[in-house]
């Protein structure tokens, strides 16, 4: 349908594009529609209905300032752990949209992966039975593994990866031990990379140890 679809709209007719599957088109064609219609030049505008993603974002309690949408996971057990390893690092809110039938499973999965984060569960948002569930990955995989599967379509939402512990004595003997054979850019970038720790905080504190 899409060429004809084109052809119509380089006639100057308008064509409305309008989805029952949610904002930002998520399992639904519509985004091949609007990017044919960009490669051909033609002016695309949207008006932004309702959006779980942000909706729920908005509602979670969890940090805004930066989040991820990383759509359905796969119902495979070993595709659904790569992915959430794959993700484990991110310093994002992570948001997922997941089927009311998989969502124990898939919480339980995050649990394992992902470990004791604050999380929710939002659903039905904007009707009449919208709901918020809010704990830790463990209790709400918990929670939903005895009350089964709700009624409606789901969001998870998992807050971002507690900032690591510096032991800041063993960084330090880290920054002198490299500080004798490479440069305080590449130290700090050393010990950086061993500890997980600030590179521009590291940087400053070699300088620091350099100087003494």
């Amino acid at each position: 349908m899409r060429p004809k679809l084109l052809a119509r709209v380089e006639k100057g007719e308008a064509v409305a594009l309008v989805s029952d599957a949610g904002t930002p088109l998520v399992s639904d064609p519509g985004y091949k529609l609007a990017r044919e219609a960009i490669a051909a030049g033609l002016s695309v505008v949207a008006l932004p209905g309702a959006s779980a993603v942000l909706t729920s974002l908005a509602l979670s309690g969890l940090p805004s300032d930066r989040g991820l949408f990383a759509g359905f996971l796969s119902a495979k057990a070993g595709e659904r752990q790569s992915t959430l390893e794959e993700l484990k690092g991110v310093r994002a809110t992570l948001i997922f949209f997941e089927s009311a039938q998989r969502l124990a499973d898939a919480l339980a999965a995050m649990a394992g992966v992902l470990g004791d984060r604050p999380a929710a569960v939002a659903r039905e948002l904007t009707k009449l039975h919208e709901e918020v569930r809010r704990g830790t990955l463990p209790e709400l995989a918990a929670h939903y593994a005895k009350a089964g599967a709700p009624k409606g379509e789901v969001t998870i939402l998992v807050g971002p990866p507690q900032e690591a512990v510096v032991d800041s004595a063993k960084t330090d003997a880290a920054l002198k031990a490299a500080l004798v054979f490479m440069p305080v850019k590449a130290a700090a970038d050393l010990v950086a990379g061993l500890t997980d720790g600030s590179r521009k905080a590291l940087y400053a504190r070699a300088l620091e140890l350099k100087d003494e």
